[in-house]
C-alpha cells in the first residue's frame, strides 16, 4: 500500500459511482430487458466514475463502451446514458472537451443505430443530446469557475505580499528620515561641543594651567555621546545585525566587561528573523550589563534545541529582586522582537542577584 493514498475525494467519488451503478441497473431491471450481462456492463461502467480525477479520459472511454455495449444488447434506455452524461461533464471540466463531444456523438449514434426507427428513439435521442450538451457546457463552466477563483487567490497573495514590502519600505524610508534628521540636528552640534572643549582644554595645558575636570567631563561625554549616535544611526540605516554573539562578547570584554559565551546543543544555520532577533538580544542585554551591572561577570549562554533557541544572558551585578526594572526603549524592543516570533522573554532580578534575560525563540525554518 505504500504508492496508494486514498483520500475523504476518493471516498465520495466512489460512493457516488456506486449509487449511480446501483440506481441505473435498477431502472435497467424494472424495464425488464436487463439481464446478467447488461447489469454488469452497467456496473463496469458506473464503477469507473469513481477514478475520474486521475483518468477522466479513461473513465470517459471504459463507460461510454460499456453503457453502448449495454444497449445495443439489452436495448436503448434513456436511464443507461446517466453514467456517460457523468463521464462527459467530468471529462469536460478537466478540459478534454472535445474528447467529452466525441464520446457523446460516439453513443448517441449507438443508441439511435440501436433502436428502430420510431419515434421514441429519435424523441430519446434528442432529449440526450440536450443532457449531453448540458454536460460539456457545465464542465466548462465549472472549469472557468476553479480558474478563477485560482486566480483570485492568486491575486490575493500577490496583493497580500505586495502590501508587506510596501509595508517594509516605508518603514525603511522612515528610518532613513529619521537617520538624517538625527544626523543633521545633533552630530554637527555635538561635533562643536567636543571640538570646542578640545581646544580649551589644549589651551589650558599651553598656559600651564590645570584642566578643570568639568571640562574634561564634557569632552569626554560629547566623545561618548558621538559614539553612541553613530551606533545608533547604523542601526537606523539597516536592521540587519553586522556580526555575531561572540564579536559582540569580543567587544565587550575589549571595552572591560568580563564577559563568557557558551554554546550547546546543535549551532546550525538560523531563519534571517530568528538570527536577528538573536543578534540584538544579545547586543542589548550585553549594552545593560556594561551601563548597570556595574563591575560585574556576565555570562552568555545559547542553547540550541530541537525546535528552539534558548538564550540566557545573566550577570551578578547590584539589581535587587525586590525593585523591578522599569522596562525601557530596549527591553521593549527585545519583548516586541521576541514577540513577533511567537517567543517568550523573561527579563527580571535574579533571586541570587544580579539580572537575567532569557528569551526562547522558535527556530522554524532555515535561512
Amino acid at each position: 500500500m505504500s504508492g496508494l493514498r486514498i483520500t475523504r475525494g476518493h471516498l465520495v467519488d466512489l460512493a457516488v459511482a456506486v449509487v449511480v451503478g446501483v440506481i441505473v441497473v435498477l431502472a435497467a431491471v424494472a424495464d425488464g430487458r436487463a439481464g446478467p450481462v447488461d447489469c454488469a456492463l452497467i456496473a463496469v461502467g458506473s464503477l469507473a466514475l469513481a477514478a475520474h480525477r486521475t483518468a477522466p479520459r479513461v473513465v470517459l472511454a471504459l463507460t461510454t463502451a460499456s453503457l453502448l455495449a449495454a444497449v445495443v444488447h439489452a436495448g436503448p434506455a434513456s436511464s443507461l446514458a446517466v453514467p456517460v452524461v457523468g463521464a462527459v461533464h467530468t471529462a469536460s471540466r478537466t478540459g478534454h472537451r472535445g474528447t467529452a463531444a466525441a464520446a457523446a456523438a460516439v453513443f448517441l449514434g449507438g443508441y439511435v443505430a440501436a433502436g428502430s426507427a420510431g419515434s421514441d428513439v429519435t424523441r430519446e435521442a434528442l432529449l440526450l443530446t440536450g443532457w449531453f450538451l448540458c454536460a460539456v457546457v457545465t464542465g466548462l463552466a465549472d472549469r472557468n469557475w476553479q480558474a478563477y477563483l485560482r486566480q483570485t487567490e492568486q491575486r490575493a497573495l500577490e496583493a497580500e505580499r505586495t502590501r508587506e514590502e510596501a509595508a517594509l519600505r516605508r518603514a525603511g524610508e522612515e528610518r532613513l528620515r529619521i537617520a538624517r534628521e538625527l544626523h543633521d540636528s545633533l552630530t554637527h552640534s555635538i561635533s562643536i561641543v567636543k571640538l570646542q572643549a578640545g581646544v580649551a582644554a589644549h589651551l589650558a595645558r599651553k598656559r600651564g594651567e590645570e584642566v578643570p575636570p568639568a571640562l574634561l567631563a564634557i569632552q569626554e561625554a560629547s566623545g561618548e555621546a558621538m559614539r553612541e549616535l553613530r551606533a545608533t544611526l547604523e542601526v537606523l540605516r539597516t536592521d540587519e545585525p553586522t556580526g555575531t554573539p561572540a564579536l559582540l562578547v569580543e567587544r565587550a570584554r575589549a571595552a572591560g566587561l568580563a564577559v563568557e559565551l557558551t554554546v550547546t546543543g546543535e549551532e546550525r544555520p538560523l531563519a534571517a528573523t530568528v538570527d536577528r532577533a538573536m543578534y540584538r538580544i544579545v547586543q542589548e542585554a550585553l549594552t545593560n550589563a556594561a551601563r548597570h551591572a556595574g563591575p560585574a561577570k556576565v555570562t552568555v549562554h545559547l542553547l540550541y534545541g530541537e525546535g528552539e533557541l534558548t538564550i540566557r544572558v545573566e550577570d551578578d551585578g547590584t539589581a535587587d529582586p525586590a525593585v523591578p526594572p522599569t522596562p525601557g526603549i530596549g527591553l521593549t524592543g527585545m519583548r516586541e522582537r521576541v514577540t513577533a516570533l511567537g517567543g517568550t522573554l523573561d527579563a527580571a532580578p535574579r533571586a541570587e542577584g544580579g539580572f537575567a534575560v532569557r528569551a526562547r525563540l522558535p527556530l522554524g525554518e532555515t535561512a
